[in-house]
């Protein structure tokens, strides 16, 4: 028998603070979404932080992190498969990458990296 767990509240709480927190960049700061557009953010070091869903392919996950790594940005394994990550940026499609490359006004670039 497989007994399907419920997500517990903490992590619930801190998917809505995530989702909360990247709504608000995308209202008042700069973003990128997709993977060539992350890329090229990171390649000119403009990003400042990468997200990627979980679903997203191994191998392209590692280049993102490589990428991360060099150009010195943050990066953020997103609880949500792309589907989910595609809704919390308001978008009806679907996005494995997000690049944020100015908070604004939101705060997640401290929240993240804490």
């Amino acid at each position: 028998t497989v007994v399907a767990r419920m997500p517990s509240k903490k992590s619930k709480k801190s998917q809505e603070s995530i989702n909360s927190r990247i709504q608000l960049v995308i209202k008042s700061g700069r973003y990128a979404m997709g993977y060539k557009q992350t890329l090229k953010a990171l390649r000119t070091g403009d990003a400042k932080l990468v997200i990627i869903s979980n679903n997203c392919p191994p191998l392209r996950r590692s280049e993102l992190e490589y990428y991360a790594m060099l150009s010195k940005s943050g990066v953020h394994q997103f609880a949500g498969d792309n589907n989910l990550l595609g809704t919390a940026c308001k978008k009806l499609y679907r996005c494995s990458v997000m690049t944020i490359m100015d908070a604004g006004d939101s705060d997640i670039l401290e929240t993240v990296k804490a």
